[in-house]
């Protein structure tokens, strides 16, 4: 089925092509889940960032995130909703469920 840009034969920028393959496959979702870790810094602040390390999203929108002591994992442990609504306050896709803290290696 043609759709109307293409009746048109008008260039589409690529930035929306990509953005409808994105929203088609729904992988913009998931992308956007996963931009919480480079801007993990902004979201958390620096004393935070600078005590954890964000690992990865899983499929089920919890994120994962690297502590580095036992004191930090309980103290952010009790700042976890507050933390969730910072990282889901920066857009309506791609929303955090949880956080699981790990100690690092």
């Amino acid at each position: 089925m043609p759709n109307e840009k293409k009746k048109d034969k008008r260039p589409e920028p690529i930035g929306e092509a990509v953005r409808r393959y994105l929203d088609a496959s729904g992988l913009g979702d998931r992308l956007a889940q996963a931009s919480v870790i480079e801007a993990w810094p902004e979201l958390v602040g620096p004393a935070v960032a600078a005590a954890t390390r964000p690992l990865a999203v899983a499929a089920d929108g919890t994120l994962f995130v690297a502590v580095r002591t036992p004191a930090w994992m309980t103290e952010l442990a009790m700042m976890e909703r507050e933390i969730l609504t910072a990282v889901n306050r920066r857009g309506d896709r791609g929303k955090i469920s949880g956080i699981r803290w790990q100690l690092a290696r």
